[in-house]
């Protein structure tokens, strides 16, 4: 058994409607670079639920990848740790396409008095959030950047 904090790495989106499914795409991706790593649980958040509030409250570790507007360019990528996390999450709720939104997870989690020390979100700008089950190229050449960033918060909350 590894003594490493454990992280989960959790994917939100539709991928039904092309960019919207950026999240679910990177952890797929990710899939293939985390092999036999016990400590990254990778998770499929699709659209969110309620459900996923005990796998939250539950992480050492957390990481959201997810499609957020940014202002910036398609496919443009930034992290939000902490604070800066919650700071952005809250600010979007009412542009929030799920279910319930993220910031909904993360008070139940703070309430609970469970809501993981390290987290962050890393959001992928997205282009096209019409139907198709294909991001567009730009956010297609976005994902290996959104997986580095999240082995490298991994490797940096590590250390």
């Amino acid at each position: 058994m590894s003594d490493r904090r454990k992280t989960l790495v959790l994917g939100i989106g539709n991928t039904l409607l092309q960019d919207e499914g950026a999240g679910i795409h990177a952890i797929r991706m990710l899939a293939q670079h985390t092999a036999g790593r016990d400590d990254i649980e990778l998770m499929d958040g699709g659209t969110l639920s309620f459900t996923l509030a005990g796998a939250i409250e539950d992480a050492e570790q957390l990481i959201v990848i997810d499609a957020a507007q940014l202002g910036g360019e398609p496919g443009t990528t930034q992290i939000f740790e902490g604070e800066q996390m919650d700071a952005f999450v809250g600010a979007s709720r009412k542009r929030s396409v799920h279910e319930v939104s993220l910031i909904d997870l993360l008070m139940i989690a703070r309430l609970a008095d469970h809501l993981p020390p390290r987290r962050a979100l890393i959001g992928i700008q997205p282009r096209d959030l019409d139907w198709g089950e294909a991001p567009s190229p730009a956010v297609a050449a976005a994902l290996p950047q959104a997986c580095h960033h999240a082995l490298q918060l991994i490797e940096a909350w590590q250390a």
